[in-house]
């Protein structure tokens, strides 16, 4: 083979390898870029693999970004935060709705439960079976 040849290919190598370099270096995967296809997947997937009491609220905000739907309280010095991240699609109408997600609920900053959207109770059901809740709780309308 011509020298002048063999000389750019090893141009073009090197060039490809520096730009690959440089996107795994520089360039941040962030759930809250990815389209909504790919971010369902890619909460599925997260979600999965994530295990209760080791996973924190802080993990949850960083690695999977923003939830989709979120509900917060505090009772008797307890604090729930109930996150909904989109893990599936149901209707093509622009609205993320609680049965096109996954919830995640954080007692003090801990996961403690993982449920589909759709069977998480209405009025805070979640948190009033909590077993560090006592019975007598107001409910909130």
């Amino acid at each position: 083979m011509n020298k002048k040849i063999i000389g750019r290919i090893l141009f073009a190598l090197t060039l490809y390898g520096i730009f690959v370099a440089l996107v795994i270096t520089f360039y941040d995967d962030s759930p809250d870029q990815m389209k909504w296809k790919d971010r369902e997947a890619y909460n599925r997937q997260f979600i999965a693999k994530v295990t209760l009491e080791d996973f924190t609220f802080e993990q949850a905000l960083t690695q999977l970004g923003s939830p989709d739907i979120t509900e917060a309280r505090t009772i008797d010095k307890v604090n729930y935060q109930v996150m909904f991240y989109r893990t599936q699609h149901v209707k093509s109408d622009g609205i993320t709705t609680q049965d096109e997600c996954t919830f995640l609920l954080f007692v003090n900053g801990a996961l403690k439960e993982i449920g589909l959207g759709n069977n998480y109770p209405e009025q805070w059901g979640i948190v009033k079976n909590h077993t560090s809740i006592s019975k007598n709780l107001t409910t909130i309308d």
